[in-house]
């Protein structure tokens, strides 16, 4: 995702809340079930729930915090770094990682303790991270350096280095040995050999623009590219081509997918969720559009309940003119008002 993920746009903020509305004859639709106050300034990005301990990881500018998701009480900290993206997790080392992306490095900690166990320097601008568990390594998308960095889970150390040829943003694992990542610059979709660290072919997925957040239906083989131009892009992984696309939000991040539901999910920072379902592998529709608040594009899955979660802020006027240190005359963060959203149906 991009390095100001958390930050909605003046003209975003601007836009009129979009009600919540189900398709007629559908089950009952998604909605906000709990708001929590996490408090702590400073943006956000990627959100990322560890299933084992029941615990949610958010990128928070200089730290990563946690959170049980339940209750909204906040954990612990992970701490010392700078501009913080994602988190992954290595249950088999009981490691966890959480890339930095103004320092180029990733901290391995205890997922246990939390405690920091080390710093890796990888690539510039380290942004989206994942496990792959067929090749029992890290990967982390670095979006300037047009690459991706491989780490070994139970050192820490970085092994190894995949030219991407465009700039990286959000990868999923197929479980099959196979890593796929969106590369924004190019409107395409990189298939990554995981074990021998290079890129087996690319896609273009067009007319989709700028993709940034990405899903994975496993058993359909099926990836959601979420779309800057407010389109959801979805391929056929193994043809390594482009099915269809379907309409969602302004200023997407995220996306997500329940393979319980069948249901797939693009987070936006207009305010809303839009959620799509897979009717066939080949055929999509949109179910729903979900308020939520402006701001609120990035977001984490429990496939074990169907919850979501998003994080945003309440946010103060735009300045009236652009500043050296924000020239894209970004709206400020009203201290203490940094908020977790469960949604569920």
């Amino acid at each position: 995702m991009t390095r100001f993920a958390w930050w909605p746009s003046a003209a975003l903020l601007a836009l009129l809340p979009v009600l919540a509305l189900s398709a007629a004859g559908q089950a009952p639709g998604y909605r906000v079930l709990q708001s929590y106050a996490i408090g702590g300034d400073g943006g956000w990005d990627y959100l990322a729930l560890d299933t084992v301990g029941h615990r949610l990881f958010i990128g928070h500018q200089d730290r990563i915090t946690v959170v049980d998701p339940a209750s909204g009480r906040v954990l612990g900290e992970i701490p010392g770094l700078n501009r913080a993206h994602g988190v992954a997790f290595s249950y088999a080392t009981g490691h966890g990682f959480a890339t930095s992306g103004a320092d180029s490095t990733v901290t391995m900690f205890d997922l246990k303790t939390l405690k920091v166990l080390g710093r890796t320097v990888v690539a510039v601008d380290d942004d989206a991270v994942l496990y792959d568990p067929a090749s029992r390594r890290i990967f982390t998308m670095n979006g300037d350096a047009n690459s991706s960095s491989v780490i070994d889970p139970a050192s820490g150390q970085r092994v190894g280095t995949v030219p991407l040829g465009g700039k990286p943003e959000f990868a999923v694992s197929a479980g099959d040995g196979k890593v796929y990542a969106n590369l924004a610059d190019k409107g395409e979709v990189a298939e990554i050999d995981a074990a021998g660290m290079r890129v087996l072919r690319t896609w273009p997925i067009a007319p989709c623009e700028s993709p940034t957040g990405l899903a994975i239906d496993r058993v359909h083989h099926r990836l959601f590219s979420v779309c800057r131009n407010k389109l959801m892009a979805i391929s056929d992984a193994r043809a390594g081509r482009l099915i269809t696309t379907v309409p969602i939000g302004a200023g997407v991040d995220a996306a997500a997918f329940d393979p319980a539901t069948g249901d797939a999910f693009a987070s936006n920072g207009d305010g809303t969720l839009t959620v799509v379902h897979e009717d066939t592998p080949d055929r999509f529709s949109v179910l729903q559009t979900v308020e939520t608040m402006p701001g609120a594009r990035t977001m984490a899955l429990d496939p074990a309940t169907h919850r979501l979660y998003t994080v945003s802020a309440k946010f103060g006027p735009a300045p009236a003119a652009p500043t050296p240190d924000n020239p894209r005359r970004r709206p400020p963060v009203i201290p203490g008002s940094f908020t977790l959203l469960v949604l569920g149906r």
